[in-house]
């Protein structure tokens, strides 16, 4: 998750979903509530944190701690340097991962379809909104980052790519850069809200409607694949600190591209993210 994370236009929530984890995630979240901290008080650390799911939050967080820390600079420099090879390794994951979400779907009917017809819609339009103008007030940064963190935990939209759509992305690179603490604490505030009370929708539901949430997480996760196709024109860049963002593109076919499309490397990457996707299935269903 931590590595998908890294990559704007990749959710970590498709990451939790093929990884088996995705509804213990939800769950977990939701336990924190205000009845966690009456367990703390009368029945001690041992009962408040296997109510928390300690242990699984714990080992996620630092999973996903280790390897922002491990990879972003790596990925970071295959995102300026080798930018087809790296997604098209994505590409094929999502692809694999449209194809095992779709399978857990158990009664295909109308609604289902037009269920993710919808979220294949809506990820697909979110993926070509221009950015909005920066804005730095402190309600529009605090509802910035509960939008952001509820994409986060969404299979195929991603958390970084909202902030630039809503014009806080210079912001909160800054803030973090200039250690603005006023800021930080807002956006981290509005993140909480929007996780926790996000967490719950989700929970509700995968309660009463798994069958429908699936089919609209499986159109999500098909709609994000117009933003990860390797092979794009640059038609608009600008600056946001000191990262070049595209504000404007257009997906191209390979024999189009200007320059090395190297077909040869795209196709085995796909194929290996393809593959990792159903290794990752098995390692989940033997857990």
């Amino acid at each position: 998750m931590g590595a998908a994370d890294v990559v704007p236009g990749v959710s970590g929530g498709t990451i939790a979903f093929i990884s088996g984890i995705y509804e213990e995630l939800i769950t977990s979240i939701n336990n924190v509530n205000v009845s966690l901290l009456n367990t703390l008080r009368k029945e001690g650390i041992k009962a408040f944190w296997i109510k928390l799911n300690g242990n699984f939050l714990l080992a996620l967080l630092l999973g996903i701690g280790i390897s922002v820390l491990s990879l972003a600079k790596l990925i970071s420099w295959l995102m300026e340097n080798e930018p087809i090879p790296l997604w098209s390794f994505f590409f094929g994951l999502v692809v694999a991962s449209i194809i095992l979400v779709g399978k857990e779907i158990k009664k295909w009917n109308l609604a289902a379809i037009i269920i993710l017809i919808l979220g294949a819609t809506i990820a697909f339009y979110v993926t070509k909104l221009p950015p909005s103008e920066n804005s730095g007030s402190l309600p529009y940064l605090f509802f910035s980052g509960a939008l952001a963190i509820c994409a986060m935990i969404l299979p195929g939209i991603s958390g970084a790519f909202i902030l630039v759509l809503l014009g806080s992305y210079k912001t909160v690179l800054d803030a973090v850069h200039e250690r603005d603490l006023k800021i930080v604490i807002t956006v981290g505030l509005g993140a909480i809200f929007g996780l926790l009370s996000f967490a719950k929708l989700l929970k509700w539901m995968f309660t009463h409607y798994k069958n429908l949430t699936l089919a609209l997480l499986t159109g999500f996760i098909l709609g994000s694949l117009n933003k990860i196709w390797p092979w794009k024109e640059v038609l608009e860049t600008k600056m946001f600190g000191e990262k070049i963002i595209t504000i404007k593109d257009q997906n191209i076919s390979p024999f189009s591209f200007d320059g090395d499309p190297q077909l040869i490397s795209a196709i085995i990457l796909a194929l290996l993210g393809f593959s990792l996707i159903f290794i990752l299935e098995k390692l989940a269903a033997k857990k």
